[in-house]
């Protein structure tokens, strides 16, 4: 039977402890940067030198990915050098996991040691100067399932995990986001590349310049 934690939160401290652990002794790879490879953009795991793939199936604890085109794998190798971990496919709410299951994976990899998380996705906009195909870096977003009580946060709060509410106001951080235009500009990416600000639904997302 699930504690209320485990109930609430989708996995246990211990339990995502146990999930980390597993990964770490089935590879020699200590990653500092996690990326999660969203719709179409499974191919960039694909960059990595040596990779070591593990099915979401077969990793303890782990939530399955049930979308078309997702493929499923954790996989860890070295990306111009960096250690990293990529999540290929990942959950959604619509597959009807509860959103602390959704958020797991970013525990067990803050457990494994990864330092700076790039999150990507395919995703519609309101602003009618964006175009199919641009590119948009996050400067902040607002959580309309959040209104209704539907947030990570809810529930029984384990302090190794961190504070009970974290500070928002810096969650995309300026330096990398700073660093992301600075490159799109010496690679002449200016003319797609957008910053804006990100809207979660329940069933699909929306960016919106702000």
């Amino acid at each position: 039977m699930l504690s209320v934690s485990e109930s609430l939160c989708g996995g246990s401290y211990e339990e995502c402890k146990a999930t980390a652990g597993w990964l770490l002794s089935n590879t020699q790879v200590r990653p500092t940067v996690g990326i999660v490879c969203g719709s179409g953009l499974g191919g960039l795991a694909e960059m990595l030198k040596d990779p070591q793939c593990f099915k979401y199936c077969d990793i303890p604890n782990f939530p399955r990915s049930t979308v078309h085109g997702h493929a499923g794998r954790l996989v860890f190798g070295t990306l111009k050098g960096k250690p990293c971990v990529c999540m290929q496919g990942r959950f959604h709410l619509y597959e009807g996991y509860p959103i602390q299951k959704i958020t797991l994976p970013m525990r067990v990899f803050k457990l494994m040691g990864v330092e700076t998380v790039i999150l990507t996705n395919a995703a519609g906009g309101l602003n009618q100067d964006y175009k199919v195909g641009d590119v948009m870096i996050m400067k902040d977003h607002i959580n309309m399932p959040g209104f209704a009580g539907n947030n990570p946060l809810v529930g029984p709060n384990d302090d190794r995990f961190g504070v009970r509410f974290p500070c928002m106001s810096d969650a995309y951080d300026r330096k990398l986001r700073q660093l992301a235009l600075d490159v799109a500009s010496e690679l002449g990416y200016n003319d797609f590349f957008r910053e804006g600000v990100y809207c979660v639904l329940g069933g699909s997302v929306l960016r919106n310049h702000r």
